[in-house]
C-alpha cells in the first residue's frame, strides 16, 4: 500500500492489485522449489550418482508418467485415507480442544493424558490396529487420525485459554449471553490458532497414512513405494515421495488461503 499526492494536494492511497499480491505470494515459493530441483538434478549429474542410489528429479517424474494409470489408483487411496483421518481429527480435536480450553478442571485432568498419548510412536500402534481391524483402509484412516489429532487439540485449547478477559467482561457488562461472548470474542481470537493447526495436521495426516500403508495395506502410495523398492525401481520410489509432497503442499496451500481470507485481520500487513 502506497500513499501518493493528488493534483489538488490531497493524499490518495493506492493498494496493490490482486494479481500483484498473488505473484508476490507465489513467486518466492515457486522459485525456491525450482531452485531445489535444479540443484538436485545438477548434483546427480555432476557427481554421476547412480539412479539406484539417488535418481534425478527428471527420472522420478518420468517414472510417475510411465506408471500413471496404476499410480492414480494408489494416490486416490492415500488421499482418501488422509482426508478421512484428518476430518475425524478436526471434529474430535475441536471438541476436545474447546473442552480443555474453556474448563480449567478439564485442562488439568486431560492435558497429561494428551501429552502421554502424543509421546507414543504411532508406527508402533499400526500392528495393533491390524490385529483389531485387519489389513486395509481402516488402519490407515485411524493412523492418520491419531497423528494429526494432537496439534488441533493443543492449538484450539491454547486459543480459547489465552483470550483476553477485558473484551469478554465488557460484553458481559452490556448484557451479552455466554454464546454471544463466545461468538464475538473467543471464536475470532481462536481462528488463527485453529488454522495454524490445520496446516500442520493435514501434512501429519499424510505421514500417518503412509506409515500404515507401508506395513498394513494393499493399496496406497506407501504400498506402491514398497513394491517399487523391492524391485529396485528407485526413481518410482522417489516419484511416490514427490507425489505425496505435492499433495501435502496443495492441501497446505488450501488451508493457508482460507486462513488468509478468514483471519487476515490477525496478521501484520505487507506494509508493516
Amino acid at each position: 500500500m502506497t500513499a501518493e499526492a493528488g493534483t489538488n494536494g490531497t493524499m490518495t492511497v493506492s493498494t496493490p492489485s490482486a494479481l500483484g499480491l498473488t505473484l508476490r505470494n507465489l513467486l518466492p515459493p515457486t522459485l525456491s522449489i525450482l531452485a531445489f530441483f535444479a540443484l538436485w538434478e545438477l548434483t546427480c549429474r555432476v557427481f554421476q550418482i547412480k539412479p539406484f542410489i539417488l535418481p534425478t528429479p527428471s527420472a522420478s517424474f518420468a517414472a510417475l508418467i510411465q506408471y500413471a494409470p496404476a499410480i492414480r489408483e494408489h494416490a486416490l487411496q492415500t488421499l482418501f485415507t488422509t482426508l478421512a483421518g484428518f476430518g475425524l481429527a478436526v471434529l474430535a480435536g475441536v471438541a476436545l480442544g474447546a473442552l480443555v480450553g474453556l474448563n480449567r478442571t478439564a485442562y488439568r485432568a486431560l492435558y497429561p493424558l494428551l501429552i502421554g498419548f502424543n509421546a507414543v510412536p504411532k508406527a508402533a500402534l499400526v500392528p495393533v490396529l491390524v490385529i483389531w481391524f485387519g489389513v486395509g483402509t481402516l488402519p490407515a484412516i485411524i493412523t492418520a487420525f491419531l497423528i494429526s489429532f494432537f496439534p488441533i487439540v493443543v492449538n484450539v485449547a491454547t486459543g480459547l485459554a489465552t483470550v483476553e478477559p477485558e473484551p469478554r467482561d465488557v460484553l458481559r457488562a452490556l448484557g451479552a449471553t455466554p454464546w454471544e461472548v463466545f461468538k464475538k470474542v473467543s471464536l475470532p481470537r481462536t481462528l488463527p490458532y485453529f488454522f495454524a493447526s490445520l496446516k500442520v495436521a493435514v501434512t501429519l495426516a499424510f505421514v500417518g497414512s503412509i506409515i500404515s500403508e507401508l506395513s498394513a495395506s494393499n493399496r496406497g502410495i506407501g504400498v506402491m513405494m514398497n513394491q517399487a523398492s523391492s524391485s529396485f525401481q528407485v526413481p518410482l520410489v522417489f516419484g511416490g515421495v514427490l507425489l505425496v509432497s505435492f499433495m501435502g503442499i496443495a492441501l497446505y496451500a488450501l488451508f493457508a488461503g482460507l486462513e488468509q481470507r478468514l483471519t487476515g485481520w490477525a496478521y501484520r500487513g505487507e506494509h508493516d
